[in-house]
């Protein structure tokens, strides 16, 4: 194992820092995020164009923890479909694991939930195999599984609450969260993917 590869999965995550990051990035980026996701909704009823949009759209936080300004149209790139076996497999996988760990009382399945959840993004985003991407995922979660578990539920907890006040103010809140959530997942995968290396 690299020194690389070593340092990312000694990496400590800080919740202060993950929803800083969300905030600032996630208003910065609003609107685009926002088209992105609409480009998306138009165009997933077209075969084969769906399956390239949603690996795009999926692996956002890749290209956010880079700092990149997202161009929407950047989701109809054809690269996203090259990924598609490997992205298949590894959501397979991972999902067939978390359902057999979700048997086990429920706390398994989310806690594999999360250990597996930047695995897509090192498929694409590295180029990782599935098998490879699921372990790796695993190893750099780990230790940081609580800090990543209480961001989701910071920022889900507000969506409940408004949603038993009123209902369209949940909407309104869901997409705000939009691209806040995906640049909590963007802090996330670059503190601790950022320096793992390609292939």
């Amino acid at each position: 194992m690299t020194t690389l590869n070593k340092k990312a999965m000694e990496k400590k995550l800080e919740f202060g820092e993950i929803l800083s990051y969300a905030f600032t990035n996630g208003l910065k980026n609003f609107l685009s995020l926002i088209a992105c996701y609409l480009l998306w909704m138009l165009t997933i009823w077209i075969p084969y164009l769906n399956v390239g949009t949603t690996i795009a759209m999926v692996t956002l936080p890749a290209a956010l923890s880079k700092g990149k300004m997202i161009n929407p149209l950047e989701i109809f790139d054809g690269k996203y479909r090259k990924f598609m076996g490997e992205y298949f497999l590894v959501v397979s996988l991972g999902m067939l694991i978390i359902f057999i760990a979700t048997l086990f009382m429920i706390i398994p399945g989310i806690v594999m939930g999360i250990a597996y959840c930047l695995a897509p993004l090192l498929v694409v985003d590295k180029g990782k195999g599935a098998t490879e991407a699921l372990k790796l995922s695993n190893k750099i979660t780990h230790g940081n599984k609580w800090t990543i578990f209480l961001v989701w539920i910071v920022l889900a907890i507000p969506y409940i609450i408004l949603g038993w006040i009123w209902t369209p103010l949940a909407i309104i809140y869901l997409i705000l969260l939009t691209p806040i959530s995906l640049c909590a997942m963007a802090s996330i995968y670059g503190q601790l993917a950022g320096d793992i290396e390609e292939g």
